[in-house]
């Protein structure tokens, strides 16, 4: 029992340092990028031997690789380009590579496997290692995907319920006499979340020379909201028609507001369902044993 216990404590701490050095991988890389660009250019003092590799070079970033390329082994539909848009959706593209994220999910997949074999061999027995290995293994994989979905669902609620205001903020700066680049920079200055997140990264894609309608249709891409994707097309409809882009705006704001309106009255009508079934399994049955209880503790007594 010990020596199992014992590796399964191992594997464990080998499982959450080989994580933690993979998730904090674009963090130190962003960190080195930096001190070797402040130092560019700096005389070195010329060093004898062969420069000796660090660990993370010599092999964090080989496993890294390997564990990303057995994860697109695993699953062939699965491509880089659909892994960044996925991040990116989720805010999370400028923190996380797509083969950190792919390391991550063969390192949660081997990890949760080699856990839950151990623990079952230790505690239940080896009947059950094998289901209780592949059922933490196949959570272990799924699990980085669901928070990457999750947080993806968490900041298109947010973007919805941002555009309103910003859409607003735009109109009124277009109408003070601003251009639509200007306006986008207001923006950014005077709100903060997801979607000024997104509106600085299309303008930042603006200032360095790609064009306004293909920034506006990577905008509605990364947002991927049919409110962003209306305001997007409306936008480039404008530009080409030569129409007010001030009135647009307020158009376009009034009916988002219109949409943020029918979702939450769409989520009022959805909260009696909901509720139901809760209801149903835990109060109900508590109901019963208070107003039944006594009645059948008296007709037990009787018979």
């Amino acid at each position: 029992m010990q020596p199992l216990l014992l590796l399964a404590v191992v594997m464990l701490a080998g499982a959450v340092y080989l994580v933690g050095e993979v998730v904090t991988l674009p963090g130190r890389e962003r960190h080195q990028a930096v001190r070797r660009a402040a130092t560019y250019g700096r005389s070195r003092v010329a060093s004898t031997g062969i420069e000796r590799l660090r660990f993370r070079e010599r092999v964090l970033l080989p496993a890294t690789g390997s564990l990303a390329g057995l994860t697109l082994k695993l699953n062939p539909r699965t491509t880089l380009d659909s892994i960044s848009a996925r991040l990116l959706a989720a805010g999370m593209g400028r923190k996380m590579t797509p083969t950190t994220f792919l390391a991550l999910k063969a390192a949660g997949g081997l990890g949760g496997g080699f856990l839950g074999f151990a623990v079952g061999i230790a505690v239940i027995g080896s009947v059950a290692a094998l289901p209780l290995a592949i059922a933490l293994g196949l959570l272990g994989f799924i699990a980085p995907g669901f928070v990457v979905s999750t947080q993806a669902r968490k900041r298109r609620d947010q973007i919805r319920q941002q555009l309103p205001d910003a859409l607003d903020l735009l109109a009124v700066s277009v109408e003070a006499g601003l251009g639509f680049d200007g306006a986008i920079a207001k923006l950014t200055e005077h709100m903060d979340g997801a979607l000024a997140e997104e509106f600085s990264h299309t303008l930042g894609e603006m200032r360095i020379g790609e064009s306004r309608h293909d920034a506006l249709k990577k905008l509605a891409e990364r947002a991927a909201t049919p409110e962003v994707a209306s305001f997007s097309r409306a936008i480039i409809q404008a530009d080409q028609l030569g129409i007010s882009l001030g009135r647009l705006l307020r158009l376009q704001a009034s009916e988002s507001r219109l949409k943020r309106q029918a979702a939450a009255e769409e989520k009022a009508m959805k909260s009696p369902i909901k509720m139901l079934f809760p209801t149903v399994i835990f109060i109900f049955p508590a109901m019963f044993i208070v107003i039944l209880g006594p009645a059948m503790l008296n007709i037990m007594t009787l018979f």
